[in-house]
């Protein structure tokens, strides 16, 4: 048997394990065995790589920007934000749906994690956007669509997580998505101005102009440590002061204290509590992470990676249709795993193909994080969306029509990043990391 049959069967058994309900660990297990046994790859030699490549310090900042966008969620850095923004956008029709979108686009630049974006705000802005005249499930979908932002805004968990499989440089990968993420909040601000013209919403009462800049001070002074995050992080980051790894470290102790004695929003019990949740997702995201390493490093023992190469020219060497075709797989393995998953199953398999046709690899980076972004809001797989229901409290066939909209609507920023590399690479190349 070949090995492009091999893989494909492997990739089958991944699949039905993941419809079942199997948990992803064991559904990467479930194929590697299969490629151990009838492909011939040595056990102990994918073992002892495994072993190594989950080890790297360079892993280390996923699970602390873990910690720090739960401590986050929880701490009350999240509601200060919100209030801050309301001020400027809380009078204008369809302030407050700029404000989920803006405050995606915060939040994502101090956790890194779009899940933390909707946890993060849901359960403060549904309510209110409801009580406001917002239509429940449209409210959901646009805070559950916008946390794609958290995705695209560095610092990008998944974008770390690229880094590492592909060995393209993180910090010129976390300023790839920065054009992707401003054009997607300018469209979904748009969408939403557009929808809410038919909906009898509620402004906040007007105010003078004397009582507005009360306002600033007083919520800016107020938001100052939550809006502070941000800047250390990526100020850190890009300053060159510290790595990906210490700026999450730096995160996680500057929440603590904000969150105990400056905002007063964690106790004893919600800081124990967070903790034990973070190291439960980071354990569970971990082995998921060293298995599906393994099952992919078995795809390229196998030299999977050339025969797609080889496959798709001969099919067309045309650049733009290439493009286009990975795109249309991108999207796809978006739609039925989650966006680690996907990273490290799939981005390594297309490397060589990118390569082959020209494509700078932190262009590649930002088009493929740019396409998993979405996929976790469109269906079947749709996790940041299922958790924006629960969070919502509404039912999937309510929340599916704006969503889809907003899906239609991410569209255009994902050909703009793949056809207009200008859109990701302007701001890697003006800070010299291109």
């Amino acid at each position: 048997m070949d090995s492009v049959t091999l893989s494909a069967i492997s990739l089958g058994i991944l699949m039905v394990l993941l419809a079942v309900g199997v948990p992803i660990a064991f559904c990467f297990s479930g194929a590697l065995l299969f490629m151990i046994l009838v492909g011939e790859v040595s056990m102990k030699g994918m073992m002892m790589w495994g072993l190594q490549q989950i080890l790297s310090p360079a892993l280390l900042c996923i699970p602390l920007f873990i910690y720090a966008g739960a401590l986050m969620s929880d701490s009350g850095i999240a509601r200060r934000l919100l209030e801050f923004v309301d001020i400027f956008v809380g009078r204008v029709k369809g302030g407050l749906g700029y404000v989920a979108t803006i405050a995606s686009a915060i939040i994502g630049a101090i956790s890194g994690s779009a899940f933390t974006g909707v946890a993060a705000t849901g359960n403060i802005l549904i309510p209110e956007m409801e009580k406001r005249g917002y239509p429940r499930p449209f409210a959901t979908a646009l805070v559950t669509v916008s946390s794609v932002l958290g995705v695209l805004i560095p610092p990008s968990t998944p974008m770390i997580i690229f880094g590492y499989v592909t060995g393209t440089s993180v910090l010129a990968g976390f300023l790839s998505t920065v054009g992707p993420g401003l054009l997607t909040v300018l469209i979904f601000c748009s969408i939403n101005r557009f929808l809410v013209r038919k909906y009898p919403l509620v402004l906040l009462p007007p105010i003078t102009t004397r009582e507005k800049a009360r306002q600033i001070v007083t919520k800016g002074w107020s938001a100052l440590p939550a809006l502070l995050m941000p800047v250390i992080i990526l100020g850190g980051i890009y300053g060159g002061a510290m790595t990906p790894t210490e700026a999450a470290a730096a995160a996680v102790i500057y929440s603590i204290p904000v969150g105990f004695w400056v905002y007063k929003g964690l106790s004893f019990r919600s800081f124990c509590s967070i903790s034990r949740s973070a190291a439960v997702s980071t354990g569970t995201i971990m082995i998921m992470i060293m298995c599906s390493m393994m099952l992919s490093q078995t795809y390229v023992v196998l030299q999977v990676p050339q025969h797609i190469v080889k496959a798709v020219f001969n099919v067309t060497q045309n650049k733009a249709i290439i493009l286009l075709m990975i795109n249309i797989i991108l999207l796809f393995v978006g739609m039925i795993v989650n966006d680690a998953t996907g990273i490290i199953l799939v981005a390594p398999l297309l490397l060589p193909l990118t390569q082959a046709i020209g494509m700078n690899p932190i262009h590649y980076a930002a088009m493929f994080v740019t396409n998993m972004a979405i996929g976790s809001v469109t269906p079947p797989y749709a996790s940041l969306l299922y958790l924006g229901m629960r969070i919502g409290k509404v039912e999937f066939m309510e929340v599916l029509p704006p969503v889809m909209i907003m899906i239609l609507g991410y569209i255009p920023v994902m050909l703009a990043t793949t056809y207009w590399p200008t859109l990701s690479l302007w701001l890697p190349r003006l800070l010299g990391y291109v």
